[in-house]
């Protein structure tokens, strides 16, 4: 993503890239903000493939209406993360654009009216220098912590991908290499590459693509976050630290509400048959009943406590492990 060079300038003051690190000590920022949606409002926001590509081609757009900066985004099947830059009124128009839109892409291809009025989109002040960084690992972790089978660097509908990669050797992601296209070497015309992006809107040809997607370092500042992590061990250090609690520990405006347990235990049900083809935990292996708190715990978002005690494990033992 281009930064124009004065809007660059603030940002570099606004989140202390300049300022001496002190060990010990954290640099505060301004203008930062960790957005979601509520995980537990709706079943499904992308329903498939073809969904999430257009979704991920969405961020491009809507970006495009709004003078906000993103650090990092990970787009699950039934939730979504950002992490921003800018004025928190323009950030907060960009991510209910974005929600908006998505309810009339879900209305138009599946039908279903008006799913996302009201899903409740949280926000987070990101106030430090150390907290940002933390947030940013935190949002790109989300598909493996779910237990999705992708590393948080290879799971294609987020920010992942971007950071810390090199060309010049066998396993350099394609888009590091000459694979790229443009708008205009699809030679779709102006209709056609208006289908393509969902938009009236201006837009310009040389843009780069991937196949059916628009190359999200379009509109990722990825060059940006690698300034300021600094490095990539300082990036790995903070990848491996992160934990859930890190984020939701902080309160404010993102909830930790817990399921009524009865709810849990259904759900509890429901999971175990989905997942080894039974309706309890009992003969389940440790590795198994681990398996399934994840996965209650990435689709409900209760309290590690309450997962626990469902999946027959010992709090102390597991919650680092959650």
């Amino acid at each position: 993503m281009k930064i124009d060079e004065k809007l660059l300038r603030q940002i570099i003051l606004d989140l202390g890239l300049k300022t001496p690190f002190v060990k010990g000590q954290t640099i505060p920022i301004k203008n930062c903000w960790h957005f979601s949606t509520d995980g537990k409002a709706v079943d499904v926001i992308f329903y498939d493939d073809a969904d999430f590509i257009s979704g991920m081609n969405r961020i491009y757009v809507v970006l495009k209406s709004h003078r906000v900066v993103i650090l990092a985004f990970s787009l699950m099947d039934n939730h979504l993360h950002f992490v921003l830059y800018g004025d928190f009124e323009e950030c907060n128009r960009f991510v209910h654009d974005y929600v908006r839109r998505t309810s009339r892409h879900i209305a138009i291809t599946h039908g279903d009216n008006r799913k996302l009025d009201g899903v409740p989109i949280d926000y987070q002040i990101v106030d430090t220098d150390a907290y940002l960084k933390t947030v940013i690992c935190y949002t790109i972790k989300n598909a493996p912590v779910a237990g999705i089978p992708y590393n948080a660097w290879d799971y294609p509908w987020s920010s992942g991908p971007l950071y810390f990669r090199r060309p010049g050797l066998w396993s350099a992601p394609v888009w590091l290499e000459s694979s790229l296209k443009t708008l205009s070497d699809l030679d779709l015309g102006i209709h056609g590459l208006r289908n393509y992006l969902k938009t009236y809107m201006p837009f310009h040809e040389n843009v780069k693509t991937i196949g059916s997607l628009v190359f999200p370092g379009e509109y990722v500042a990825f060059e940006l976050v690698e300034m300021i992590f600094k490095s990539c061990k300082s990036f790995n250090y903070f990848y491996c630290k992160t934990k859930e609690d890190d984020v939701d520990a902080r309160g404010g405006d993102i909830s930790r509400l817990s399921i009524p347990m009865k709810e849990m235990r259904q759900h509890k049900r429901e999971v175990c048959q989905e997942l080894f083809g039974v309706d309890h935990v009992k003969g389940l292996s440790t590795e198994q009943r681990l398996r399934l708190a994840r996965t209650l715990r990435a689709r409900f978002n209760s309290s590690p406590r309450q997962i626990a005690a469902l999946s027959g494990l010992v709090f102390d033992e597991i919650k680092d492990r959650l």
